[in-house]
Formats: structure tokens, sequence, C-alpha cells
């Protein structure tokens, strides 16, 4: 079994939502939805973290906060943004604070649609995110697997 199949651990940040796309998100984590049963784990912490489950849109005030999480995330890690506000800014991209989506302030791998997101459409998203993670994992395995090589013929 694969290293992220296990248990990849999620950290969802609210940059500034409504918090319509927040209530989806914790209803995915419920029994009725029931996120866990995948393995996938919801921490606080993000130095466990492997994805970042990013909502509503980045503004002056959470700018350099989501840039620190995603800085304290060790690699490889998936940024997936949840509504139309971390799309682009949704309904307050023409605010004077507001930069636009998430990716205003980290590189995002994957988007999940909807204003609010169904909890379906994020269990889906997160599902994905796991195999961008997966094939991260993979290409930095190749790499070391690469440089060790290189090392020995050096030698």
């Amino acid at each position: 079994m694969s290293l992220f199949k296990k248990s990849p651990w999620l950290l969802h940040y609210n940059c500034s939502s409504c918090n319509g796309c927040d209530i989806e998100v914790l209803a995915a984590l419920t029994p009725m939805y029931d996120l866990e049963r995948f393995g996938i784990i919801n921490t606080g912490n993000p130095k466990h973290a492997d994805v970042l489950l990013v909502t509503g849109s980045v503004n002056d005030q959470n700018l350099e906060v989501i840039r620190s999480l995603y800085a304290q995330m060790p690699d490889p890690k998936v940024v997936v943004g949840v509504g139309i506000c971390a799309l682009s800014g949704g309904i307050f991209a023409q605010c004077y604070n507001v930069h636009g989506g998430a990716a205003a302030a980290v590189p995002v791998d994957l988007y999940v649609p909807g204003c609010a997101a169904r909890p379906e459409s994020i269990i889906d998203g997160v599902i994905k995110a796991v195999e961008i993670l997966q094939q991260k994992a993979d290409a930095m395995r190749g790499r070391r697997r690469t440089a060790t090589a290189a090392a020995r013929e050096a030698a």
C-alpha cells in the first residue's frame, strides 16, 4: 500500500468566506458523508497536514497567514480551493482589500466548484487531491533515486 493511501491529513483554513463552504466541509466530515472512511484525517496543525483545504477569498489580513500555513506544511503537499470565492474571490472579488482566490497566496492544485460546494463535491475533490499527492510523492522519490544514482556514479 502506498504512503498516502493510508492516512493523509487535511488542514482546513477559512480565508474570509461567508461560511457556506465551511459548513459543507464540516458536513463532509460528519457520519452522513464520512470523509474519514477514505482514511483522511482532519488536523489543526499544518506541520502534520498533507492537504490544505482553503475556503473563501484572500484579503489583506489573511494573505500572510495562508502563506505561513503553506510554508509550514511538509512536502509533498496539495492545496484544494473550495468554492467560487477560493477560485476567483467570488462575490467579494471587487472589495478593496481582496486579492482574489487562493491562488493569490499559494499555488492551488485543484478547485472544487460551487457556492456553496456540496459535501459530495468536496469529498470527490479531496480524493483527487490525494491522487495528486501520491503523484507528487512518487516524483519526489524518483528525483531522490536519480540524485543518489548520480552521486554513486561520481564516487
